[in-house]
């Protein structure tokens, strides 16, 4: 299994974000259409991830619901064929059914080992995340150490961070 350290955040401005955002890139943001189907898993979460114009992917991930860096284990498998992701598609939500789905734009952009996304979620609104994508021999606290250092030069406070996934947020009971 493959691990990251993550932290996501709610932002105010995503124009203004994404220039400082640019301004820390190896290169320029890839603009991504992404359709998350989340289907119902004893543990961890299971989601499909079809992005318009490419590929598929099937994500699981196992992480803790918790505000600021944490570690999340995960695997994932691509699809190029249409016609297989569909299948994909009536196959798992047949047999494990379908918790929600999570409809954004999402900004890519890459900053040594870390994917810096910039995401407009439809119904939710606008959050960044950090994904410091780790190698075999680097720890947890190296990780942290990377998104720390980012989350000061993004701007990111610790109030505007967030726990949970984005449809956690979009199936929360409002109070």
């Amino acid at each position: 299994m493959s691990k990251n350290v993550e932290i996501k955040a709610k932002i105010s401005d995503i124009k203004t974000f994404l220039q400082l955002a640019s301004s820390i890139a190896d290169g320029p943001a890839q603009i991504l259409e992404q359709v998350d189907t989340y289907f119902k898993v004893d543990n961890g979460r299971l989601k499909l991830r079809r992005i318009q114009g490419e590929d598929a992917e099937l994500i699981f991930y196992d992480r803790p619901d918790t505000e600021g860096p944490k570690l999340s284990n995960y695997s994932k498998q691509e699809f190029k064929n249409s016609e297989e992701v569909k299948g994909l598609l009536d196959v798992l939500t047949s047999s494990l059914g379908v918790l929600g789905e999570v409809r954004k734009t999402r900004h890519l952009l890459m900053s040594g080992q870390t994917r810096i996304h910039v995401d407009n979620v439809q119904n939710l609104g606008c959050f960044m995340e950090l994904e410091v994508v780790l190698k075999e021999n680097e720890t947890l606290n190296y990780g942290k150490q990377i998104a720390d250092e980012l989350m000061a030069k993004l701007n990111v406070n610790q109030e505007d961070l967030i726990s949970g996934s984005y449809l956690n947020l979009l199936t929360k009971p409002s109070n």
